[in-house]
């Protein structure tokens, strides 16, 4: 497990949740899904409604808000942060 979740076991059980349930999620492929915890609270058309959802319901505990895709985008940084440009 990477670090970071190794810190968050509420970030890594919503995302373990989010994995689980992506088979069933993927009829509402581009929405927004609010985790908590391993349940599912409910799926959104936007991540403004997700968020403002997970608020209202959970104040400052700890919730996901994930988009749903089939397959996920993969970023590269070309670049170390911190480290000057040699341009």
């Amino acid at each position: 497990m990477p670090p970071l979740l190794e810190k968050s076991s509420d970030l890594a059980k919503e995302l373990q949740t989010y994995r689980e349930k992506l088979p069933e999620l993927l009829a509402d492929e581009g929405k927004f899904v609010l985790i908590r915890g391993k349940q599912v609270i409910d799926v959104f058309g936007t991540y403004e409604d997700a968020i403002k959802a997970g608020y209202e319901q959970f104040k400052l505990e700890p919730f996901l808000v994930k988009q749903i895709h089939a397959m996920e985008e993969v970023h590269f940084i070309t670049r170390l942060f911190g480290v000057p440009c040699p341009t």
